[in-house]
């Protein structure tokens, strides 16, 4: 259970990087994936699944 939450508190450090250092263009960011259809957005989350799976079976 630790290292879960320790895996979750890196996860929150990155996700708060860009909005911290780059409000703009983080804003920009999220505008333009809102715009994207359904099935952009479950291919792109559904790669980023993949890659952190991946990584955490090599990682942890």
């Amino acid at each position: 259970m630790k290292t879960v939450l320790g895996v979750l508190g890196v996860v929150l450090i990155i996700e708060g990087i860009g909005p911290l250092l780059v409000p703009q263009g983080w804003r920009a960011m999220i505008a333009q994936l809102s715009q994207q259809p359904d099935q952009q957005l479950r291919r792109i989350g559904g790669c980023l699944v993949v890659a952190g799976v991946v990584m955490a079976h090599f990682f942890l």
